[in-house]
């Protein structure tokens, strides 16, 4: 019988909040295997470094979520400097999530609620390119490029619910958002949590999309941060 066998860079890891720098490395130096790996057991499964105090409140945030917005609690996730409690940005690499500054990055498995969101973007598009939409000059800057991103986002298999404006007209992108502002009302009443600035939902078709597409993002971050030179990469 053979033994199970991984790609060797893989052995560096272990433990549940690995270093980013080290994360990067192992991605840029095992290729896709590694990767996938990478995105499959330390940026999707576990309890969030930010949650450690008290993980059932984690918990009951993912139930909360999941029943306003109908998916499954085990289908919500936290990724970014909240999963690991520091950041991959290579432009502050390790910088550690900072309680009233730094963002929950939340992501949803449920192509039903994707569905949804995309009637609503497509809506929303027809809307803003025929010129039915009155936008404000803030809205205005954001507009054009959140149209052309989504596109192509929804070919991958995803889409960020605040690049639809949350308006009435849009309800599963409106009821998202409003999810997310009382999120962080309650937080701010809650002890043993963190007390983030803003929360965002990034929802996916799949789990095999999610992996996909945080494969991609490491080993552009892997690559952009072998460029910099970083003492501590490769």
């Amino acid at each position: 019988m053979r033994p199970f066998e991984i790609e060797a860079s893989l052995r560096k890891l272990l433990v549940h909040y690995p270093e980013p720098a080290l994360l990067l490395q192992v991605a840029l130096e095992g290729g896709k295997e590694a990767q996938e790996a990478i995105a499959r057991l330390w940026l999707s499964e576990g309890i969030p470094s930010v949650f450690c105090i008290c993980p059932a409140i984690y918990d009951s945030i993912r139930c909360w979520i999941a029943d306003r917005l109908e998916v499954k609690a085990k289908e919500i996730g936290l990724v970014g400097s909240a999963q690991l409690g520091k950041s991959f940005d290579p432009n502050k690499l390790g910088a550690p999530f900072i309680d009233n500054k730094s963002d929950l990055d939340f992501f949803i498995i449920s192509d039903n609620l994707l569905a949804k969101l995309k009637e609503d973007f497509a809506r929303w598009a027809y809307d803003f390119t025929c010129g039915r939409l009155t936008e404000n000059n803030r809205e205005r800057r954001f507009w054009k490029s959140n149209l052309k991103r989504s596109l192509n986002n929804i070919h991958r298999g995803f889409i960020d619910a605040n690049t639809i404006p949350s308006r009435p007209e849009y309800p599963t992108a409106r009821k998202i958002q409003k999810t997310m502002e009382l999120l962080i009302q309650r937080l701010k009443n809650t002890e043993d949590t963190p007390k983030p600035q803003k929360a965002s939902i990034r929802c996916y078709t799949s789990w095999d999309s999610f992996v996909q597409q945080k494969s991609l993002n490491l080993r552009c971050l892997a690559e952009q941060l072998k460029k910099t030179e970083v003492p501590t990469l490769l």
